[in-house]
């Protein structure tokens, strides 16, 4: 009897001392990924904060002397997500480990329903507090990356403001009447012409001449198309 005892006893200090060794693992592998995490949001705009899923025990995951933690592979960087964690030392193992970062910000909605192609100004915009991580990729933050832009489609009023639902406006219409400037190394020649198709400001744009001949050069603003040789 009293052998079963000292063996049951010696059993449950082992179970014991493999528990307190995980649990020691668990707590390093924890620090680590808090430490990324604020490294990660510590330039993000607004507040941030971040919440860490409990790691599990795993006794064939030995302690590891040098961990790196980065995010898993095709992860979002906000809302809920996961971190890849991995051992760099001989014979290492990896783990993932779900997370959730928070950042709460200001961000830009519509005060008003916005037509299709409508140019944006200041009146049509409005700001909201929010979490980024429950809010659509994407979501603008301040008044310049949208006022001046047009719309590519409708948008009810109160709904975040996307910038892949913004275009930037054509500096240059088709069939307008343009200037063209061809420039080189050591000189500058300047014709007249009608613009061939609408252009937004750097992109490249087809213009009749005057005399017939058609070109190509780069839409700037002030109904110029500007040729570099």
């Amino acid at each position: 009897m009293i052998r079963c005892t000292r063996t049951l006893l010696a059993a449950l200090l082992a179970l014991a001392s493999l528990s307190a060794s995980a649990n020691d693992d668990n707590a390093q592998i924890r620090s680590a990924i808090e430490a990324y995490l604020k490294n990660q949001t510590a330039g993000m705009p607004g507040k941030a904060s971040f919440n860490v899923n409990p790691v599990e025990n795993s006794a064939s995951r030995p302690p590891c002397p040098a961990l790196d933690v980065s995010m898993a592979p095709g992860a979002r960087s906000i809302g809920r997500t996961t971190v890849l964690v991995r051992c760099r030392s001989e014979g290492g193992w990896a783990i993932y480990v779900p997370v959730q970062i928070r950042l709460v910000t200001k961000y830009l909605t519509t005060s008003r329903p916005l037509s299709q192609g409508q140019l944006i100004s200041e009146g049509d915009l409005t700001l909201q507090n929010g979490d980024l991580g429950d809010l659509p990729s994407g979501v603008l933050l301040d008044a310049s990356q949208a006022v001046g832009r047009i719309t590519a489609m409708p948008i009810p009023a109160g709904k975040p403001l996307l910038s892949d639902v913004l275009r930037q406006p054509p500096v240059i219409q088709a069939g307008q009447q343009v200037k063209v400037v061809s420039r080189g190394a050591t000189f500058e020649v300047s014709n007249e012409g009608r613009a061939l198709s609408a252009a937004t400001e750097g992109k490249v744009v087809q213009v009749r001449l005057n005399n017939g001949q058609i070109v190509s050069g780069l839409a700037r603003r002030g109904g110029t198309v500007e040729i570099s040789f």
